[in-house]
């Protein structure tokens, strides 16, 4: 029995990429994360897709983001970027109930 290792950064890199690949297309989002579901362990890396789903990257503890700044390791396709009104949030809402 091997252990799978636990790497959330790696996983992290992948989701942005994918986000970011899909533009400001919510249905592209929705499309990528299903898809992406089938070869990623979204219930291991629970905690890290939240993060990027609601801030973009991943948070450490007390809520500040670990990205450096690197735009490669941050979205802008999250709850925390988008249009502050109740149907743009509800949207975001949809995709990340999938």
């Amino acid at each position: 029995d091997e252990k799978e290792k636990f790497e959330p950064t790696v996983f992290r890199d992948t989701i942005v990429q994918g986000l970011n690949e899909a533009g400001n297309d919510l249905e592209a989002i929705a499309k990528f994360l299903d898809a992406a579901g089938s070869r990623l362990d979204y219930r291991r890396y629970a905690d890290t897709l939240f993060d990027i789903l609601v801030a973009g990257s991943m948070l450490a503890p007390g809520g500040t983001r670990i990205d450096d700044n690197d735009k490669t390791k941050m979205t802008n396709h999250c709850v925390f970027f988008a249009d502050e009104d109740h149907d743009a949030i509800r949207n975001y809402a949809q995709v990340s109930n999938g």
